[in-house]
């Protein structure tokens, strides 16, 4: 719920009530992918590449659509602000109608779009069986998903973050044992190497929501909203106010994950060792990515909040404490990256030529964590402002006409091959950074502006 801090150290802590088990849920969550590559990486190289190569066309669809969704949270948060508790039963029952519609579309695009692409690529046939039989075990959880993204995004909104991470460390075990039982075929479950993972995700997802659904359903904390009670039919113009904000989510989202999944595609033309070593680095990045993410999503409920309870100071001083914590950890990272990137890299494959390929990857994906530590919690706050459109607007420009050029061409024509995309990538993340921290204190001084007049 909405509540007013008056002294710093209450903000650290609130800040800190919120994020902490937002992080939980988000590395759990990052786990099952974490878990797919590592288990496919100890059953076969081929089908390591080919769980790569699905990963790399499901998470930026997935992901960009789901974002959308992802628009609810600074919705409710400034509704749960301004103390207009009744409009939030009808807004996430059309977003659960948004969300099945969503999830029609990503089967749509993956069927017709994405596995025939696949089938085209200049890959081993045993790669692309793979990534085609792992998309299709990861669909069949694509309506419990996006539905579970919809009730996620309301607890969060509401600040009943522990909720999600309770739903999370109840099924992250179980999606790991089922990789386990179908990646290699144990206790008389068929062996489907990388597509096992695929499979195992998809049921998974089923059991999250079912979860998330119940505890909606039955607990004292949520009964007063009645989500399922008194259904409505369906609202286009509520449907275009959730649009509104999360579209240009999804689309930032889709910019930003779908340039990492274009490096790996054109590094298709690359050995296998070298995209397995890649994805090994960005696997393993990308899990550290979990902090300031979830310092990013805990400064939009923060930030909505205060927002819509007419506290601009407030959500100034949460945004700059969410880059403040970002930060601290990206030294850590860094630290981690340059330290042990042996060991790191060795957990994931008995190659030692992969091994050796990963370490340098990680070199460059160190340099990632100071953009990142900033850009984030950055984007989380204008979020909980509702500018959205110019997180999606910069994030054409830094990714996709500077970073995905620059590596191109790094790539191509300098000794750094494969490694230059990640040199283009850091650059276009760089200026991202710098470009929306000019957009934030805009948006601040215009806050403030208000409210001032408003006396």
């Amino acid at each position: 719920m909405s509540t007013s801090t008056k002294t710093v150290k209450q903000k650290i802590l609130l800040f800190i009530k919120i994020m902490i088990p937002i992080l939980i849920t988000q590395v759990a969550l990052y786990l099952m992918s974490f878990f797919d590559i590592l288990m496919t990486g100890r059953y076969d190289t081929y089908h390591l590449a080919g769980v790569t190569i699905g990963t790399s066309f499901w998470t930026p669809v997935y992901t960009g659509l789901a974002g959308i969704l992802m628009g609810l949270t600074p919705i409710i948060a400034q509704q749960i602000g301004a103390k207009n508790k009744r409009e939030i039963r009808p807004t996430v029952q059309q977003a659960l109608y948004v969300s099945l519609t969503l999830s029609a579309i990503i089967f749509m695009l993956i069927k017709w779009g994405v596995l025939p692409a696949i089938a085209k690529m200049p890959l081993d046939d045993q790669v692309v069986q793979v990534a085609t039989e792992y998309l299709t075990g990861m669909s069949i959880g694509l309506v419990p998903l996006m539905a579970y993204t919809v009730l996620r995004s309301f607890f969060d909104a509401l600040g009943a973050t522990r909720v999600s991470m309770f739903i999370i460390l109840l099924s992250a075990p179980i999606n790991i044992c089922l990789n386990y039982l179908l990646i290699f075929g144990r206790f008389g479950f068929p062996e489907l190497g990388g597509a096992g993972a695929g499979y195992a995700s998809g049921i998974t997802y089923w059991l999250v929501f079912l979860i998330a659904a119940l505890i909606a359903w039955s607990s004292n904390h949520f009964k007063d909203f009645m989500l399922f009670s008194g259904w409505q039919r369906v609202s286009f113009s509520r449907w275009k106010g959730i649009l509104v904000v999360g579209v240009p989510i999804g689309l930032s989202i889709f910019v930003e994950m779908s340039i990492f999944s274009v490096v790996t595609l054109l590094m298709s033309s690359y050995t296998a060792q070298v995209i397995s070593a890649h994805q090994i680095a960005l696997n393993f990045t990308s899990l550290l990515y979990m902090v300031p993410l979830s310092v990013s999503m805990g400064t939009t409920i923060l930030v909505g909040q205060s927002i819509g309870g007419n506290r601009p100071k407030d959500a100034r001083d949460y945004t700059y404490l969410g880059i403040g914590f970002a930060v601290l950890f990206s030294f850590l990272s860094i630290f981690i990256l340059l330290s042990f990137r042996e060991s790191i890299a060795s957990m994931y494959t008995p190659d030692s030529a992969i091994v050796t390929l990963a370490m340098q990857f990680f070199i460059y994906a160190a340099f990632f964590q100071l953009s990142d530590a900033v850009q984030a919690p950055i984007q989380g706050a204008l979020r909980g402002y509702k500018d959205v459109t110019m997180t999606f607007i910069v994030g054409v420009i830094s990714f996709w006409l500077i970073g995905l050029p620059t590596g191109f061409l790094l790539a191509r024509y300098t000794s750094l091959e494969a490694y230059g995309y990640w040199v283009g990538l850091i650059t276009g993340l760089t200026i991202g950074a710098i470009i929306l921290s000019f957009r934030l204190r805009t948006i601040q001084k215009r806050q403030e502006q208000s409210r001032a007049e408003s006396f």
